[in-house]
């Protein structure tokens, strides 16, 4: 009745009181296809209300162009009737799309557009990937393609305006195949001058507040970010906007960065290496990033020290301790101290559960008695300073839950505490790469230190200051 309530009201809205005859058969038609449908859904059926259909009851006394647009007006009531929040785009009635809402499922959304669980079930045992079916995300999109009510011929998921996954039905099995839409990745050169704090200098200039954060992360080594801005600092940041079909999607990768606090020009380009490392590197070459962080996470206490001397707690023998213990809770996130390749991710005796990082320069760094590796690390991964590379345990021959980090240098254990301090404090290329090295990065560094550019970024300070003082 209360379909019947909506269909009324339409009419009374839309049409002239001439047309209460018109209104009468119309409602008639769709009281009908209403019955027919809720009959044919107890057998797992839908009928599908047409133009045809409801121009067999006849449409006295207008046009074919006025029957034509009536008839679509009410199909497209039953529609929103029938289907829920499903929508039919208007170049294919045969398509209908859906947006994933929060607390969605996939047999809430196939019953949506009249499909059944039967169908699900058709959909997750008959292709390769079902997998992708069940982490479907608030955002997704889906589209299903049914050139009969009731039968699924494809279903589109997009993932993201650029990716997603098409299911196909080809000989009682739906084909998965990838969706990748090219997008176009443009540098974009932006400026700020802080007059306040870094983050409202950032967003005065119009720069994301993630491409901001990352570049406070680069500059973190050299600069920190609460005691050292002064008024007057300025920086600038050359990033990629990706753009499809000319319309921002996301920010991309930061190329470069530049940023002058108390008079000295702090400059970081963007540089992947010859075996595949990407990080940020001075303009000579040297790494932004400290050579090794100093501690391999960040909530402990120090257990017990390096200490060639050490009386073993369980032997109860003089055994060297070659290493730093750090108790923390079972679970505590280690991470790598420095950029390097996995040479060892499996158990080793009294280790436990160890991983083995070789790092460039000669260096060696290991960590023991782990309760579990993070995912993706094994024997050949390469990994980034900061990167977590497994969680603390007690396996092996721990007395309790902590870390066991050793330091080699060429071989021979380091104590890690003070080792540190005798090296450099940061990585730099080699010699051979440097050629490659200014190749790559020639066209970002002359963005900084292109007087046009500067010149514009000044002109768009300007404009952006004026706009927040006038608004």
């Amino acid at each position: 009745m209360e379909f019947i309530k909506k269909t009324h009201h339409f009419i009374d809205s839309h049409f002239p009181k001439q047309h209460l005859l018109l209104a009468g058969t119309l409602i008639t038609a769709l009281t009908l296809a209403i019955v027919l449908t809720s009959d044919d859904a107890a057998h797992g059926q839908r009928i599908q209300v047409t133009n045809d259909s409801l121009a067999d009851s006849g449409l006295p006394g207008l046009s074919a162009a006025e029957q034509d647009g009536i008839l679509v007006s009410a199909q497209e009531l039953a529609g929103a009737e029938l289907n829920g929040e499903a929508t039919i785009p208007e170049s294919d009635p045969h398509w209908t799309e859906l947006e994933v809402s929060s607390g969605d499922t996939l047999s809430t959304l196939f019953n949506q557009v009249g499909l059944t669980a039967g169908d699900v079930h058709r959909l997750l045992n008959n292709s390769d990937e079902p997998e992708i079916l069940h982490r479907l995300h608030p955002g997704y999109q889906l589209a299903f393609y049914m050139p009969e009510p009731g039968h699924l011929e494809q279903l589109k998921v997009r993932t993201s305006p650029l990716d997603g996954y098409s299911f196909t039905l080809q000989d009682a099995r739906y084909e998965v195949e990838p969706i990748v839409r090219e997008a176009e990745r443009v540098e974009t050169l932006r400026s700020g001058e802080i007059t306040d704090s870094l983050f409202m200098a950032a967003q005065r200039a119009d720069i994301p507040a993630q491409v901001v954060m990352e570049m406070s992360d680069i500059f973190g080594g050299v600069i920190d970010f609460i005691m050292d801005p002064r008024h007057g600092d300025e920086f600038s940041i050359l990033y990629e906007e990706i753009r499809l079909n000319g319309e921002f999607v996301r920010t991309g990768e930061i190329v470069g960065a530049s940023f002058t606090n108390r008079g000295r020009e702090h400059i970081a380009l963007r540089y992947e290496t010859e075996e595949g490392d990407v990080g940020f590197f001075t303009p000579d070459g040297e790494s932004m990033n400290k050579a090794f962080l100093r501690n391999p996470l960040d909530v402990f206490r120090i257990s017990s020290n390096f200490n060639p001397n050490r009386r073993h707690p369980i032997h109860n023998t003089i055994r060297a301790h070659r290493g730093t213990d750090y108790a923390a809770p079972t679970g505590t996130p280690v991470r790598a101290t420095a950029d390097g390749q996995v040479t060892w991710a499996q158990r080793n005796g009294s280790f436990g559960h160890l991983v083995v990082i070789q790092h460039p320069g000669g260096f060696e760094t290991k960590y023991a008695h782990l309760n579990a590796y993070a995912s993706g690390i094994r024997k050949g991964s390469r990994v980034r300073q900061g990167q977590v590379i497994g969680y603390v345990g007690a396996t092996g021959g721990a007395t309790g839950p902590h870390l066991h980090y050793e330091f080699l240098v060429n071989g021979v254990h380091r104590d890690p505490r003070t080792v540190l301090d005798e090296l450099p404090q940061a990585i730099t290329l080699d010699k051979q790469e440097m050629n490659r090295f200014r190749a790559h990065t020639r066209d970002a560094l002359a963005r900084f230190r292109d007087p046009v550019d500067q010149q514009r970024l000044l002109s768009y300070n300007a404009d952006q200051s004026t706009t927040s003082t006038t608004n």
